[in-house]
């Protein structure tokens, strides 16, 4: 049974030496302009390659995360950085965006890749398919038991990396539009401003009063007394989240990782010092979904930490030794040799100890004694080899201390050279800035059947509705219908979709619509066009896709319009269509945690409710298909823009409307009209950070 990997989270130089010296298997870091946590000490091209240097020489990896959403404008910079990465020798990147990934296949073929739980990879279908484009690893999304994490581990062929400790979103990981939509910091760019931490009410309040209490909020997760159990299923990478936390913290959890991995017992008071939201949740792993899982950060949660920091330093201020060395001292009337060898063929050489003497008594014992003091250095004492020639002679302590410093400081630095990844001409394809048409085509995508207003059937160029509503769809209309599959497949849901598509391939209808890189697969094929989940934001993405057999694309609304303009594939020659959001309650959350636990059990609920923030607004909230979905209370509208937005059809999105209410809003955004009410454009013309 292979170990499974302790992989630490770097933030800043002084957590990649606490990272290491605690004893980490791996850290990751991000790539300045390209992750995840963009207020993170980021590391750039030199910066990178002294990590690596310093990691490696320790015989600890390096994986880089370059796991954003990428717009047209940055590609150009984006190739320059996967050149960067390559150039260090890094072991791995961590990519979400399409265009990140096919850069680094066709820039740095051999540069292996590994999946961002960004791309909210949650069933076996979807690892398949990520092990189908190449990539040697998937981190696997947050909302996992542990009989789910083992069904994907050991079907899919490639390694998996599960979360075993930190910050726990709320939302799965890349389906989260929160930041964005309320303050313009995008979580998928890596500025996420992390709302789901204020104040957001499931308590069912009147008009006007704000909300207090903070059922958004998770506990951190933590489940490492598990890893014992995780390694026995396969699990390749045990991860601790917190890129953005302290030195301390990363000790704290690497070393009760080490324990964990062993199943040895660890201090859990000091790591819930070191940072916690009133405590620890396992309830994902567990399959134990409940109002037990969320928590904030309290001021005694902060007292703990501070008064904890000075025993957490100890973990880290000296190094351990973990690379394994053999010296071998070979003692002549001249002088002596030390040479020091690693297990990955390095050697280094030193040479000195003055003027031997002869020796009374056996000096072999005292000798390795003194060679085996490598404390302070990563080298741990292998073999210890005494060569006598002439002998036996008489080394003084001092001079043995003088021949291992030198020898292992040149080991050292031999362990340190990079070995850069191949690299290949990898040109970007011209941008091309398309014109927006006159009047896009209208799309209407409803929540339920019997939601769909009479005009919006006979109007629309085409409908979509959730896979589950295929029997509900008149056969006279099944033509212009997709089917929208559900961006969320916990569980059994997968194995539902699956007979769902299959039922449905037979009725007529005019394709599916993929939400989640699992449904490639799920729909081989058949018809099948690009959903919100996807998150597509730039010409490589979205080319991708469509030579993946996408045969129409909705563009992320965090896309500002003039980036949309350079967005436009094709396929044998032919353009494939670009779509837009253009009027409904944008889906900020999706969730497998439920807000209303704080309030009432599943058995009280009428699967609907209302979230109130702390400046009174109320957030929809529905639940069905195992997750929850949280909608912002003011819809977006760009139907009276027409010809902004550079794409060829706009889709007016009803969720959480009656059929009177949507009727209404259709014959304004058919007609163009105003909107009347409260309303947002979104991001489309401010764009995101």
């Amino acid at each position: 049974m292979a170990q499974i990997e302790i992989l630490a989270p770097v933030g800043s130089e002084e957590m990649l030496r606490a990272a290491v010296f605690s004893g980490a298997d791996a850290v990751y870091l991000g790539f300045a302009g390209f992750n995840a946590r963009s207020g993170a000490g980021n590391f750039d091209a030199a910066s990178l390659c002294g990590a690596v240097r310093f990691c490696h020489a320790r015989g600890v990896r390096v994986h880089v995360a370059m796991n954003t959403t990428v717009y047209a404008g940055e590609l150009e910079a984006l190739a320059a950085a996967v050149r960067a990465v390559a150039a260090s020798g890094a072991d791995a990147v961590i990519c979400q965006d399409m265009a990140v990934a096919g850069l680094c296949r066709r820039i740095a073929p051999q540069l292996p890749r590994h999946a961002s739980t960004q791309m909210s990879v949650h069933t076996l279908e979807g690892a398949l398919q990520m092990a189908e484009l190449g990539f040697a690893r998937v981190i696997l999304a947050r909302e996992l038991s542990l009989a789910e994490i083992e069904r994907i581990t050991r079907g899919c062929g490639i390694e998996t990396e599960c979360f075993v400790h930190g910050a726990l979103c709320m939302s799965m990981s890349g389906q989260c539009y929160m930041s964005a939509f309320l303050g313009g910091r995008s979580g998928n760019r890596g500025s996420c401003a992390g709302p789901c931490r204020l104040p957001f009410d499931a308590n069912d309040l009147p008009e006007g009063r704000p909300g207090k209490a903070h059922h958004l909020s998770l506990k951190d997760n933590s489940v490492i007394g598990r890893l014992d159990e995780l390694q026995a299923i396969g699990v390749a990478s045990a991860k601790i989240e917190g890129r953005l936390r302290t030195p301390e913290y990363v000790a704290a959890a690497v070393d009760a990782c080490l324990a964990g991995r062993e199943g040895r017992a660890y201090d859990r008071a000091l790591l819930q010092n070191a940072f916690s939201r009133s405590g620890f949740t396992s309830g994902y792993l567990d399959g134990r979904i409940d109002g037990t899982m969320f928590g904030t950060r309290s001021e005694a949660d902060a007292a703990e930490t501070r008064r904890t920091l000075p025993a957490l330093r100890e973990l880290y201020r000296r190094e351990r030794p973990r690379v394994p060395v053999d010296l071998k001292l070979e003692v002549e009337a001249g002088g002596a040799k030390l040479t020091a060898a690693d297990r990955k063929g390095n050697r280094a050489f030193a040479y000195g100890g003055g003027a031997p003497q002869p020796a009374r008594t056996d000096p072999a014992e005292a000798l390795r004694r003194s060679l085996a003091k490598t404390g302070g250095t990563p080298f741990a004492p292998g073999e210890l080899d005494i060569v006598m020639e002439g002998g036996p002679w008489y080394l003084p302590g001092s001079a043995v201390n003088e021949l291992r410093r030198q020898a292992l400081d040149a080991l050292l630095q031999k362990r340190e050279a990079l070995r850069p990844w191949p690299v290949q001409d990898a040109a970007l394809p011209p941008l091309a800035r398309r014109a927006a048409p006159a009047r896009p085509a209208l799309w209407a995508r409803f929540e339920s059947w019997a939601q769909a207003p009479d005009a919006a059937l006979e109007d629309a160029q085409r409908l979509i509705l959730p896979l589950a509503e295929a029997d509900s769809i008149p056969a006279g209309y099944r033509a212009k219908t997709i089917l929208e599959l559900p961006r969320a497949m916990f569980g059994a849901m997968e194995e539902d979709a699956a007979r769902r598509v299959e039922a449905a391939r037979g009725m007529g209808f005019a394709g599916f619509e993929a939400n989640n890189i699992a449904h490639l697969r799920l729909c081989r094929g058949l018809p099948l066009t690009g959903g919100i989940g996807l998150n597509v934001t730039n010409p490589l993405a979205a080319q991708a896709y469509a030579e993946l057999g996408l045969s129409a694309l909705l563009i992320l609304p965090e896309v500002q319009a003039g980036e949309m303009a350079f967005i436009a594939p094709a396929r044998a020659g032919r353009p494939v269509p670009t779509g837009a959001l253009i009027c409904g309650h944008m889906p900020l959350m999706l969730t497998r945690a439920c807000p209303l636990h704080n309030v009432h059990d599943c058995a009280h609920c009428s699967r609907q409710g209302v979230l109130t923030d702390r400046k009174a607004k109320k957030f929809p909230l529905r639940c069905g298909g195992g997750v929850r979905t949280i909608y912002n209370p003011v819809p977006l509208y760009m139907a009276d823009k027409t010809g902004a937005l550079p794409v060829d059809y706009g889709v007016v999105y009803f969720t959480v409307e009656s059929r009177s209410e949507a009727g209404a809003v259709w014959a304004k955004a058919a007609s163009g009209a105003p909107f009347g009410g409260d309303f947002t454009r979104g991001l489309y013309y401010k764009g995101t950070m």
